[in-house]
């Protein structure tokens, strides 16, 4: 999908949302100010914080959608991830206001509801359109790969479920005489806060920095490995700058026969292909060479291969690289994160090949696998 095609989706989904949640809103208000329900009136301002919400989505997609400027080089995407926070935000105090009102309430008892058949057909009614507008969100949330457009969804489907459980509540008290108004509008409102939490920690997880798609690495390195005297890649990276909006560098090895204009060349079909299947842009693309002429060198990443296969937390050694003349060994080790103390397991290793090497001058880059599983 288009960029265009994506952005007026993100659109289009969310005024679907604002005009769906502004009449649930209105509808509310007149039922529970009639039946003097808080419960219903809570709920009525939860979907008054879906439909701000629902703004703050809009508005988010047409900043996000600025073009890169000199401040910004890597373009403005981001955003859509600040949108998400504040979207958040407006959950958790949308959930504050009425979870004090009606802890009031249950200390001391007020006025008791009066639900009539246009209350329960209005809450009713608000069941279905919450899990239409939710199933809605979250499709076309997935397809346009919009955090803000999949937290409202999710949102607007726990809301079915609040609408549910006052209807419940209503009937309770018909059928029984027994008032679970306050308690009800307390639930309500700690599931608004917990959930407008949980859409903040996603958001800000996100915004650190997380480990990333595996899948989508496990991709680009197929894509890679594609190509012809390619025998290995490692080190990728990919920096995301809002929804589908990923640049990186990786590591290649290539066999040391090859000039500077077939690695040139290599590189730079390796660069088009990644954008084309996969729309990352491979800002760089490191070289390591294979040893196919000296035996001993062979033997000797050999050897290495074998100190570390017998830690447990190291994943795997490249970039192996050994100058007999100036007796210089280098390589990198991609150490687990499972490992209690990484550093303790680098140093292991590092003394590990010094004893196997004496006499040289051992240098181990410490490397991170940034799609660990």
């Amino acid at each position: 999908m288009d960029k265009n095609a994506r952005d007026s989706l993100v659109i289009k989904t969310s005024v679907t949302g604002i005009v769906a949640n502004i009449v649930l809103s209105a509808l509310k208000v007149v039922a529970g100010l009639l039946s003097h329900s808080m419960a219903i009136l809570t709920d009525a301002l939860n979907n008054m914080t879906d439909a701000a919400s629902s703004i703050v989505t809009i508005i988010g997609t047409k900043l996000a959608s600025k073009p890169a400027d000199k401040k910004h080089p890597f373009g403005h995407g981001r955003i859509e991830y600040l949108s998400s926070l504040i979207i958040g935000t407006l959950v958790v105090f949308a959930g504050l206001s009425p979870l004090k009102e009606a802890v009031k309430a249950i200390i001391k008892p007020s006025v008791l509801p009066d639900y009539s058949a246009v209350t329960l057909a209005v809450v009713s009614s608000a069941v279905l359109v919450k899990i239409l507008v939710g199933r809605l969100f979250v499709l076309n949330g997935k397809k346009t790969n919009s955090d803000a457009l999949v937290n409202s969804g999710k949102d607007a489907l726990f809301d079915s479920f609040i609408s549910a459980a006052t209807l419940v509540g209503a009937l309770v008290f018909l059928f029984a005489g027994i008032s679970v108004e306050p308690y009800l509008a307390a639930a309500i409102s700690l599931f608004i806060i917990r959930a407008g939490f949980e859409m903040i920690s996603e958001t800000v997880s996100k915004l650190l920095g997380e480990s990333g798609d595996l899948e989508k690495a496990i991709a680009i390195k197929k894509t890679i490995m594609e190509f012809e005297g390619v025998e290995g890649a490692y080190d990728l990276v990919l920096n995301n700058y809002g929804p589908d909006a990923f640049s990186g560098s990786v590591h290649i090895a290539v066999p040391d026969t090859y000039s500077a204009w077939e690695i040139d060349d290599l590189i730079r079909a390796i660069q088009i292909k990644v954008y084309k299947e996969h729309k990352v842009i491979l800002n760089a693309v490191g070289v390591y060479s294979i040893n196919t002429k000296n035996p001993e060198i062979s033997e000797a990443e050999d050897k290495v291969l074998a100190i570390a296969e017998k830690n447990e937390f190291v994943r795997q050694i490249h970039g192996f690289h050994m100058n007999i003349e100036k007796k210089t060994l280098r390589f990198d080790a991609v150490i687990s994160f499972d490992a209690k103390d990484r550093t303790a397991v680098y140093k292991d290793m590092l003394e590990q090949v010094e004893k196997a090497f004496p006499g040289y001058t051992v240098q181990i880059a410490m490397d991170t696998d940034y799609f660990e599983s």
